[in-house]
């Protein structure tokens, strides 16, 4: 039996190592993906002890939420699974635009529920904050609707600390999911320490940082995606970037590990991250991600890679 870590103050329990599904149907993210891959990732991940799925309406747009629906329904058993989905997207005359307005949440909410054949969401996110809602009505809404039973617990994703602590001001917001990783730490000075003096369970997206933390790359490495124009990626810092990973793989390499799980547990060392959403574009890549919870970090391994991405 796979040890359940508690999201926060809320009643959900999960695998620490859950799945990020916007390869699943994301075709406006990844061209050309199979979705009977992606189903067969989702079903996957389901059957080896993964129970927390995290999607959104823009991945696909819909697309995502909807195979997520078929394989859940398949199963047949909606209780052993945990959902998180994020809504603030619409499209106006074929532009995106963000609403967190009370009316179109709730809206969202609705539509969600309908793509992925369920009565209840177990984590509704904010996807982004928009310009003009005030927080705090925004989640007022998100309230009603885990009242209602809708929804089992509150999320905001992308918000900066103010508008976190707008948005939590009457104490309703559950979870926090923003970027973070180790060569992307700004959130140490202000969010982290927030979510943990407020038990707000915090979730980082882009851990790998899309890939350089996976310790598959070299310098002569050459990517012809977004990762071509993300300054991580760029000469010198490219270099000096690897040298760092190459660090942390002399650790994973006394631990037996490899360098992605090493990097994966280290964030589970860290107050209020309580699970992680690392994505998977193939079945394999599940079973990998697993293999995160078969490290673990002494104290001075932990405080060495600290320090390599500090310096």
């Amino acid at each position: 039996m796979v040890e359940q870590s508690r999201i926060g103050k809320t009643d959900l329990y999960v695998n620490k190592i859950g799945l990020g599904t916007n390869a699943v149907g994301g075709h406006n993210i990844y061209p050309d993906l199979n979705e009977e891959t992606g189903k067969e990732v989702v079903r996957t991940a389901l059957d080896n002890g993964i129970n927390f799925l995290d999607t959104a309406y823009i991945y696909g747009p819909e697309r995502s939420e909807e195979l997520i629906g078929e394989v859940i329904k398949e199963k047949g058993r909606r209780e052993d699974v945990v959902i998180a989905t994020k809504g603030a997207h619409k499209f106006v005359n074929g532009k995106i635009v963000l609403d967190n307005s009370p009316a179109f949440l709730k809206t969202a909410v609705e539509s969600s529920l309908k793509r992925l054949n369920t009565d209840y969401i177990d984590l509704f996110y904010i996807h982004f904050p928009d310009e003009n809602t005030p927080k705090d009505e925004a989640v007022g809404a998100l309230k009603e609707l885990k009242d209602e039973g809708k929804i089992r617990s509150i999320g905001v994703s992308n918000f900066s600390i103010d508008q976190l602590k707008e948005a939590n001001k009457d104490g309703y917001v559950d979870v926090l999911q923003s970027e973070y990783n180790l060569f992307k730490r700004e959130v140490e000075k202000d969010l982290l320490p927030y979510t943990a003096q407020n038990n707000i369970s915090f979730i980082p997206y882009f851990p790998l940082a899309a890939g350089l933390l996976g310790g598959k790359y070299n310098k002569n490495t050459t990517f012809n995606d977004g990762r071509a124009k993300n300054p991580l990626f760029q000469g010198d810092a490219f270099v000096r970037n690897l040298e760092k990973v190459d660090q942390v793989r002399e650790v994973a390499h006394a631990l037996g590990a490899e360098v992605a799980h090493v990097v994966l547990a280290w964030y589970l060392t860290r107050d209020s991250i309580d699970v992680l959403i690392p994505g998977a574009k193939r079945p394999d890549q599940v079973l990998n991600n697993l293999k995160t919870l078969d490290v673990t970090l002494t104290n001075e391994a932990i405080e060495k890679i600290d320090r390599i991405f500090k310096a």
